[in-house]
């Protein structure tokens, strides 16, 4: 058990009274911190007067768990980080194999949990209600999960910082809501066009910041994401503006069957069964877990190949990859285009998931949230960004059904309001335990081995 000796006297502190001690002090931090942001909170009346209410009860509540918190982390997580810390230098081999071991049986049971989790769902509550933990909460996190680890390859492969991913994110979306409206096409159609536009704008926005690095390349584009929004609620002859896109056709089974109760070829006249929204919920719930499968897939054998190799040599040292002879420009808008083009994919889903698009849902805070996963998670981890989506985008669907979290927080509580917050403090407990992430690594997927063997060369016992 660790302890703490004072320097001026040989006073041995136990673990537990130094938790208890820094549990005091931060809890008194916290109540001087946030005795006027959330104790104390201006308010009009009926008569239009401004008055002070007080939330004593809620500044009590984050004073304790703040406390409560500092006390758990001093007193049990910092020892036992310690402990893993010491034993891994013990025995790093052994720890050094249980990793991959851990990671393939997580796969495989979380690959199995999502297949199976809307037919759960359904024998739990139900076809009607089954429909918003369907939607509300699978479809929900796994879009994030998509737009996730297609900033991945961009922010966690090639390490370039891009605050403006949700652009690609809204370019998908208007070309299906756009091409759909206008011209009828099939979603099948349209998917594969909506990456293709969302690629092509991710290669003009490589060009112009191929020699920007760092907190130039952020601020450019953080600017581009911008422009696309303001372009959109502008060019009101082709987007609507702010009053955004409608009637947004919904995706059929594969061209054999529609979902629409009123065409002929409707799924339950065909299958001659009972009609429910839920068929519908499902297929999507189904179509983004392929798409997400997909993004895996095309990611993990990207990295195998020679433009992941360069990725990852970029992400290390750009000045080490050019002296290499690797063609940074190249590799750069490779990445912009490939993270570019799994946006489109998600974006084009959105809208036939929605079926309506506007300037709204792609605002910053988009691309906030998306690299907040990623940061969360552990760049370059697929698996731990999957993590860090379903606790933080999932988190806030269950504080939605939370309801007596009003009458401790207030009748106007939203867990909209409390995001950002919850993201603030899941990054700075994550930056503490886990630095890079919850299941983050800078290992690269290529490593030097030992000299094998070969004809007319000394073996790596040395021998001839």
């Amino acid at each position: 058990m660790a302890v703490t000796v004072s320097p001026e006297r040989d006073v041995v502190v136990p673990p537990i009274q130094r938790a208890f001690r820094e549990a005091l002090y931060a809890g008194a931090i916290a109540l001087g911190l946030f005795v006027l942001f959330i104790g104390l909170r201006t308010d009009q009346n009926i008569s239009n007067e401004l008055i002070l209410v007080q939330r004593w009860g809620l500044l009590a509540l984050v004073v304790i768990a703040t406390a409560v918190g500092r006390f758990l982390y001093v007193g049990y997580a910092q020892p036992a980080i310690e402990r893993a810390k010491a034993e891994k230098a013990k025995a790093p081999a052994a720890i050094a194999a249980e990793p991959g071991f851990v990671r393939r049986n997580f796969n495989k049971i979380g690959v199995a949990v999502l297949i199976a989790y809307p037919v759960v769902m359904v024998l739990a509550f139900g076809f009607q209600g089954s429909l918003k933990w369907v939607d509300n909460f699978g479809i929900q996190i796994l879009i994030y999960v998509m737009l996730a680890w297609g900033l991945n390859i961009v922010v966690g492969l090639a390490g370039l910082l891009d605050l403006g991913y949700v652009a690609f994110y809204a370019v998908g979306a208007y070309a299906y809501a756009l091409l759909g409206t206008h011209f009828g096409l099939s979603f099948w159609i349209l998917l594969p066009a909506a990456g293709a536009m969302a690629a092509f704008w991710g290669v003009m926005l490589g060009f112009p910041v191929l020699r920007l690095r760092g907190d130039y390349l952020a601020i450019v584009t953080l600017a581009f994401g911008e422009i696309i929004r303001l372009v959109i609620i502008n060019w009101r002859e082709v987007t609507n503006g702010s009053a955004g896109v409608s009637g947004i056709p919904k995706v059929s089974f594969f061209g054999l069957m529609s979902f629409n109760v009123s065409d002929p070829n409707y799924i339950a006249k065909v299958l001659h069964i009972a009609q429910s929204g839920a068929y519908y919920k499902i297929f999507l719930y189904y179509l983004i877990l392929g798409l997400c499968f997909f993004t895996a897939f095309v990611t993990i054998r990207l990295r195998r190949l020679p433009v992941g190799r360069a990725w990852e040599a970029l992400r290390e040292d750009e000045i080490a990859c050019r002296s290499l002879g690797i063609n940074t420009t190249t590799t750069k808008l490779t990445a912009f285009a490939t993270g570019a083009m799994f946006g489109g994919f998600a974006g084009s889903f959105f809208a036939a998931r929605q079926g309506f698009v506007s300037p709204e849902s792609f605002v910053f805070l988009e691309s906030a949230i998306i690299l907040a996963i990623v940061v969360l998670g552990g760049m370059g981890s697929l698996g731990g960004i999957a993590v860090a989506a379903l606790v933080m985008i999932g988190g806030t669907e269950i504080l939605r059904e939370l309801g007596f979290l009003k009458a401790v927080f207030g009748p106007d509580f939203t867990p909209e309001l409390y995001r950002m917050l919850l993201f603030g403090m899941a990054m700075v407990i994550v930056m503490l335990w886990k630095p890079r992430g919850f299941v983050g690594s800078r290992e690269p997927t290529a490593f030097l081995k030992e000299r094998r063997a070969v004809s007319g060369s000394f073996t790596k016992e040395g021998h001839g």
